[in-house]
């Protein structure tokens, strides 16, 4: 006789029967992970792990999805090794990607749009990175470059390097973004600075910049829309 309900399952299958039966959307952010698991130890089901996971990072998938897999490892949840880790690592990595694909087919009329397309991208980012995007003149996302990679404290962006790339996919117009793993929003002076410097070096070769967006958990902070462009 075959098995008629979830909880007739073992545990580390009930996820997977659940997702078949109602569906992926009806399965927790733990059901989920424990699906990526597999399987747990022998104390210890997929779902327990999953749900340990999710309290050591606060049950924010931002943060779980900005780790990498010696970060996972570092958590020191036993029974959540390398080849687990690996898993989890590149399914969020797919769902950033879709996301952010998903939002680049969009004309960008507003900072708002921007700033989701940005926020997909970088919000979860446990260090400082500094990117540009290049538009068309249809507003179009035509190409996104990661200018710079930096520690927790900072990064550098060099106009010469952002006005490079834009130039090699003859875009119309710039949009630069920076993320703040801190939350913090506000703009330094150094930011003022270098968004002033790059504005200048883009109209010399009829470029526009749109906007400077910096992103974080907590939202993002447009140049444009607070007057400093």
């Amino acid at each position: 006789m075959g098995y008629n309900t979830i909880k007739q399952w073992a545990i580390d299958d009930r996820p997977r029967e659940k997702l078949l039966l109602k569906g992926s959307n009806a399965l927790s952010n733990a059901e989920l992970l424990a699906i990526l698991i597999n399987n747990g130890t022998a104390n210890t089901s997929a779902l327990a792990l999953a749900q340990q996971l999710l309290q050591a990072v606060d049950n924010h998938l931002s943060r779980l999805a900005g780790m990498s897999v010696e970060e996972i490892r570092q958590l020191g949840i036993k029974g959540l090794g390398p080849a687990k880790a690996v898993t989890i690592v590149a399914a969020l990595e797919l769902g950033v990607r879709t996301h952010s694909y998903q939002l680049q087919t969009q004309t960008v009329s507003s900072s708002k749009d921007a700033a989701q397309y940005l926020k997909a991208q970088l919000q979860h980012k446990t260090v400082e990175q500094f990117v540009a995007i290049y538009l068309n003149r249809a507003n179009k996302i035509i190409r996104h470059e990661t200018i710079s990679t930096g520690g927790i404290t900072g990064t550098i962006a060099d106009p010469k390097i952002i006005l490079r790339k834009g130039l090699e996919c003859n875009a119309c117009s710039i949009i630069i973004s920076h993320n703040h793993p801190s939350g913090n929003l506000n703009p330094s002076n150094a930011d003022k600075t270098l968004t002033e410097k790059i504005k200048q070096a883009a109209a010399l070769v009829d470029m526009a910049l749109l906007d400077h967006i910096i992103v974080s958990h907590e939202g993002y902070f447009s140049f444009a829309d607070e007057g400093l462009l």
